[in-house]
């Protein structure tokens, strides 16, 4: 006899400014709805194989989303608190993302496409080759909580991936199940608009929803962002699926700062005011702000800890995301406090019931050169607090930099005269580089362009696999390759006929043609 049926959890939209539930928005999804959502996806890959239609469908959805801005920022701002202003622009790159995809996808270029004629004078001989990039097969998406935009449902990895042809079931994050429902249907709305099955973006709610769906059999790739603990547990998982599945995801970043002595001595007030900025925008919630900066222990840094100092203290008590990323904040800050020789000019921690308030935390680099009871303090701690950590020659530096893990950004600062070419300016960008994916030079990481030449990615456990979840070269991430071995014209794909009838960009036996 069967048990009485166990009803579906339901999802609230909850305000993060008062921590009450605002309204019910759906029910985590059952297994069977996993299912079924995955095989529809699957079944609407064909739709997505006109490239002129793809591209027409990205900028339709571009368009939809500047069409639904004002509903699509009032709900984004009631779920995130992220405010108004922060979400309208997040909003307007989201669409030009897609745009930007979109003419990628009309490029062509990203195909790869190569041919190789016979060439028996080779050794060993040549065969007619011809190679492209095919799409993986239907993509699974897990949205972050801090971009609704950006890194959501309608975000980088969406539209990349649909870019490359693949359909997406995105898994909703908690923290804005609402505007998730909100997003999906104005991306459903715009492939209907071109023939599109709706099915080719779907939608789940639930944490164990995010669990199916990593080992459904027809998931052929996932992309995801957000912690180091859950995007790790998804990656073991698609690797110890029956047939492992690439797993892109964005962990965790400290993105390191290292400012010279020369850099402190020629402008103090402008570095420490600038860190102050960049570590506190978004109340710390992106996911390159400086979390780690390397200061001389010099006068010169004792100016730039001032400006600092004068800086964070002027800075508003901010709202956080969620109530549970608040409580880990305040729990994080004050154990990382309490460690010896940690000194704390600006407190971090509570600024009110629902609300945390800025600061940052000193403390001398021998205590992070060798592994001990400082080593947390090498760990990212999400919000807005900074670690100052005092050098007292380069060494130090160095020894606190050889510790660090992958990271997504890495920073120097460096005086005019480094700048130019004199001291080991040279020297210290080679050291960063083996750190991080995007190396900064007298700037601040939080701003990632949308750009062809964009990096967004680094070493473990910053990402888990060595390519970019923004710029162009995203797509990538959703291809694979194939060749074709002597097979007869009239076979092969449009893409890869002598007579180019598409006018692809194309490496032709070895000459580029555009």
């Amino acid at each position: 006899m069967e048990g009485p049926a166990v009803a579906a959890a339901p999802v609230w939209s909850v305000d993060p400014r008062t921590g009450k539930q605002r309204e019910q928005v759906a029910v985590e999804a059952t297994a069977e709805e996993v299912d079924a959502v995955v095989k529809a996806a699957h079944a609407a890959r064909a739709s997505l194989a006109d490239r002129t239609v793809r591209a027409a469908f990205l900028r339709s959805a571009a368009a939809g989303l500047a069409a639904a801005k004002e509903q699509l920022v009032e709900a984004a701002d009631a779920e995130t608190a992220l405010g108004p202003v922060r979400l309208t622009g997040e909003l307007a790159r989201t669409g030009y993302q897609l745009r930007a995809f979109a003419d990628i996808v009309d490029e062509g270029a990203f195909l790869d496409v190569i041919i190789n004629h016979p060439d028996a004078t080779a050794t060993p001989p040549i065969p007619d080759l011809r190679r492209y990039k095919v799409p993986l097969g239907v993509v699974a998406v897990y949205s972050a909580s801090n971009f609704p935009f950006a890194f959501s449902v309608a975000g980088g990895d969406t539209a990349s991936a649909l870019a490359a042809g693949n359909p997406v079931v995105v898994k909703a994050h908690p923290d804005h199940p609402a505007l998730s429902e909100l997003v999906a249907k104005v991306l459903r709305r715009a492939a209907a608009e071109h023939g599109i099955p709706e099915a080719v973006v779907g939608l789940l709610h639930g944490f164990q929803a995010g669990i199916e769906l990593i080992g459904h059999p027809l998931v052929a790739a996932a992309g995801f962002t957000g912690s180091v603990r859950g995007g790790r547990a998804l990656f073991d998982a698609a690797a110890a699926r029956p047939v492992p599945i690439p797993f892109h995801g964005e962990l965790g970043s400290l993105n390191p700062v290292l400012v010279t002595e020369a850099a402190a001595a020629e402008r103090a007030e402008e570095i420490g005011s600038g860190l102050a900025g960049s570590m506190t925008l978004g109340v710390g919630q992106f996911c390159v702000k400086p979390g780690l900066v390397l200061v001389p222990a010099g006068s010169a840094g004792d100016g730039l800890v001032k400006s600092l100092t004068d800086a964070v203290s002027d800075t508003d008590a901010g709202v956080l995301l969620d109530h549970r990323m608040r409580d880990n904040f305040v729990a994080g800050v004050a154990e990382r406090a309490g460690l010896p020789d940690v000194e704390s000019p600006v407190t971090p921690g509570s600024g009110g019931e629902h609300t945390v308030s800025a600061g940052f935390l000193t403390v001398p680099a021998a205590r992070l050169a060798e592994e001990g009871v400082h080593d947390l303090l090498i760990e990212e701690c999400f919000g807005p607090v900074t670690v100052v950590v005092r050098y007292e020659d380069r060494a130090e530096a160095t020894a606190v930099l050889s510790r660090l893990p992958g990271n997504l950004t890495a920073t120097v600062h460096v005086s005019d005269a480094e700048a130019a070419g004199e001291g080991l300016g040279a020297e210290i960008l080679a050291e960063l580089t083996p750190l991080a994916g995007r190396v900064l030079v007298n700037g601040w990481p939080t701003g990632v362009a949308v750009a062809p030449a964009q990096h967004h990615g680094g070493p473990y456990p910053a990402t888990t696999s060595t390519s970019t979840s923004v710029g162009g070269t995203a797509i990538e991430r959703w291809l694979r390759p194939v060749a074709y071995q002597g097979a007869p014209a009239a076979l092969l794909p449009a893409e890869l006929r002598d007579e180019n009838p598409l006018g692809l960009p194309r490496r032709f036996n070895g000459v580029l043609e555009r």
